[in-house]
């Protein structure tokens, strides 16, 4: 029997790797148009929804378009189809296409935006340049029986539990003897009514991050054989992972800055790029944030960059990164195109197993031409 793909499946993909909680809470992001239990077979990666991004998609038959950034922003007051929005939303209707955003999330998620565009240009030895959340962690300890152990551990696992570092299905597990006495009006897996029962049990034990609690339990109960599952929840004083926005790291060899402006222009495939500071000085460190992100250009000082690479660049915050000292190289903010191919490449891999196609508009969303 083929599984159908539903816009949740995709939804919870996109989150998996990008948590809605991540994103700032003047954000807007998820589903923007259409709806959560809407089949899929085809799906478009875009940077912006406009009109032509949404003929593009009419044209190859896409049920489902994941922007970056989302399509209602600010609160409309009116879908007026005589405008260029409004036709957007009209034709999204009648042709019964969804729209969901990950914006500000996958900027922060680990390797989201800011990572793909270190990916582009080699930088090392990374790390977040404004961290603005950690993760609370949590422990969990549920008992189960040996014949059911692997199922359990492997269903929490799937959900997001057990996961430090690089590593997966990080679990303790200590054997021990369960007691319980099924009454009136229970239906037991083990043992019968008004009897107490003896278990062979495995006290499974694994750590997670809060915001998966939910699903792990879901899945960990719907995996458990018994009525009810025991459990304990601990909370923990470690710390969990970082998220943040932006990224600074190391080039592998020192370069003018007149060579990374090169690089810059061919990572990401642009004509031009605005620069300050002396072009034939050496450089190594980089801070570099997609989008428009000249307020952290202390932030990327105060962390020791020799560059700081962002889009939106405006003249005065540019004279004070000359002043202080901090060279900027400014490619536009139509660089974030780069999280079309890698989440193309990303909901290919996840859905594998699954009659679903994933295309990347080529629709040319950049507003500017150079000349």
């Amino acid at each position: 029997m083929t599984t159908i793909t539903r816009n949740t499946d995709i939804f919870k993909a996109m989150e998996t790797w990008a948590p809605k909680h991540l994103a700032y809470d003047w954000d807007n992001v998820g589903l923007q148009v259409g709806s959560f239990q809407k089949p899929v077979n085809k799906v478009m990666v875009t940077l912006d929804v406009l009109e032509s991004t949404v003929d593009e998609a009419i044209q190859h038959g896409v049920d489902l378009i994941i922007a970056h950034h989302p399509l209602l922003f600010k609160p409309m007051k009116q879908v007026n189809a005589d405008t260029a929005k409004g036709r957007a939303i009209q034709k999204l209707l009648q042709h019964d296409i969804s729209v969901y955003a990950a914006h500000t999330n996958l900027d922060m998620a680990h390797g989201g935006v800011n990572d793909m565009l270190c990916d582009q240009l080699g930088l090392e030895n990374r790390r977040i340049l404004d961290v603005n959340h950690t993760e609370k962690l949590l422990k969990l300890a549920v008992f189960v029986p040996e014949t059911h152990a692997e199922g359990v551990r492997d269903a929490m696992s799937e959900e997001g539990a057990g996961h430090i570092g690089d590593y997966s299905h990080c679990t303790f597990q200590s054997a021990g003897q369960g007691t319980f006495k099924p009454l009136d009006g229970t239906n037991p897996y083990i043992g019968s009514q008004g009897e107490v029962a003896f278990v062979d049990e495995v006290k499974i034990e694994t750590i997670l991050p809060d915001s998966k609690l939910s699903s792990v339990l879901e899945a960990m109960t719907a995996a458990h054989p018994y009525e009810e599952a025991a459990y304990d929840i601990y909370p923990m004083e470690n710390s969990g992972p970082a998220f943040g926005i932006g990224r600074i790291g190391t080039l592998a060899d020192k370069i003018s800055l007149e060579a990374l402006c090169e690089n810059v222009k061919s990572a990401f495939n642009v004509p031009n790029v605005r620069v300050t500071g002396d072009l034939t000085k050496d450089v190594k460190k980089i801070a570099i944030l997609g989008g428009s992100g000249e307020k952290y250009l202390h932030k990327a000082k105060q962390m020791g960059a020799d560059v700081y690479i962002t889009g939106d660049m405006t003249f005065h915050p540019a004279q004070d990164a000359l002043e202080m000292g901090l060279s900027v190289i400014d490619p536009g903010h139509h660089v974030e195109k780069v999280m079309k191919n890698y989440t193309k490449s990303y909901l290919t891999d996840y859905f594998a197993d699954r009659d679903v196609r994933i295309m990347v508009s080529e629709a040319n969303t950049e507003p500017f031409q150079f000349i």
